[in-house]
């Protein structure tokens, strides 16, 4: 399920997030579903309890988990999750298309090279 890549630069924490990101949106972790004891996944991937506290404290701030006190962390069953994704991939690709713009590369160009 989760996994951590020793020759990544990224902090540990962040791989740790970006995974469960991926797996939340993906639909592998349902809403409402029961994650991990903090305890139980830093043993599971070797790795030192605040450090998976940390990832899943980012998890929550950015509104993909919940706790519930003294019973655990659980996905946050939110569709807007998926939108806001949307959102951020759209903006990126814009992004880039308007770099490529100025530099004289049109839209059809940059797409017919991914193609």
């Amino acid at each position: 399920m989760i996994f951590i890549d020793y020759k990544d630069s990224r902090p540990i924490y962040e791989q740790i997030t970006e995974r469960m990101k991926l797996l939340i949106l993906k639909g592998v972790l349902e809403a409402d579903e029961q994650l991990p004891s903090v305890r139980k996944l830093a043993m599971d991937l070797s790795t030192n309890p605040n450090t998976v506290q940390k990832a899943y404290a980012e998890l929550e701030r950015q509104g993909f988990l919940y706790s519930v006190k003294g019973r655990g962390n659980y996905v946050r069953g939110d569709i807007s999750l998926k939108e806001k994704k949307r959102e951020e991939l759209r903006s990126r690709i814009e992004s880039i298309l308007n770099e490529a713009e100025e530099i004289g590369i049109s839209k059809e160009e940059l797409l017919e090279d991914l193609i």
